[in-house]
């Protein structure tokens, strides 16, 4: 089945089961889309069910084997893939020399490994298909760190997103595919549920706290936008550019 031809796009989205994953996958299905969306225990979740335009699957998607099943669902299920959004990162934060080589083999394996074999699947698809999109999920503190702030690894995790987003975009522009990115602020998230919301926000020049929405609204421009490849959209109030004293 041509899902394309049937006036559907078919999206995988990464990290699917909460945050911005699941606002990515909630509206991409508002919108039309085919959906394939993936996290670990993502058929377990409350948030998000299985439908007709929607396939979840479980896995671990730093593991090679994980991303050619998703790969291969979204084919199986929908005959193509449009988009990939890849939303699944984890954040561990500890002063530099308290970190464990456990810490790092797991950010490395969900924030660079679990961005690596997934996208290496959909561009070997999109080839065939001589069309598609990738957009990726890092931070605003690889341009912007804080003084004080343990941040080190997941920059150095982190950094290698909006580098590896330029490299495909040139390798891949004769098959007209586009590689961009989004680098969010301190998001509304669940995985800030606990934290001092208040001095999260002085994070920003404007203050206050990115919300899932507006990285739907900056995802839906890039996916309308052909000419935009290889950037990298910051959503930040400003931090990128400066300190706001």
């Amino acid at each position: 089945m041509n899902a394309k031809s049937n006036g559907h796009q078919t999206a995988i989205v990464t990290g699917a089961s909460s945050g911005i994953g699941l606002g990515v996958t909630r509206a991409l299905l508002e919108r039309g889309y085919h959906v394939v969306g993936t996290s670990r225990t993502i058929s377990k979740s409350k948030e998000v069910k299985a439908s007709g335009d929607l396939v979840l699957v479980d896995g671990d998607i730093s593991k090679k084997d994980a991303a050619i099943t998703v790969a291969d669902a979204a084919i199986r299920h929908f005959g193509r893939i449009d988009l990939l959004v890849n939303c699944a990162g984890i954040y561990i934060t500890k002063p530099f020399t308290d970190y464990t080589p456990e810490d790092f083999e797991m950010m490395i394996s969900t924030n660079v490994a679990g961005y690596f074999f997934i996208t290496q699947q959909v561009v070997a698809q999109m080839r065939k298909e001589k069309s598609g999109h990738i957009v990726s999920i890092s931070t605003v503190l690889v341009d912007q760190p804080l003084a004080g702030a343990h941040i080190s690894l997941p920059v150095i995790s982190k950094s290698t997103i909006p580098a590896f987003s330029r490299a495909l975009a040139m390798e891949y522009v004769a098959d007209r595919i586009r590689f961009n990115t989004i680098s969010p602020g301190v998001v509304d998230t669940p995985m800030h549920a606990n934290d001092d919301h208040e001095s999260l926000k002085k994070l920003h020049p404007i203050p206050r706290l990115v919300q899932i929405s507006e990285i739907v609204d900056a995802l839906l421009y890039l996916q309308s936008a052909p000419m935009v490849n290889g950037e990298n959209i910051r959503i930040d109030g400003g931090a990128h550019a400066g300190a706001k004293w």
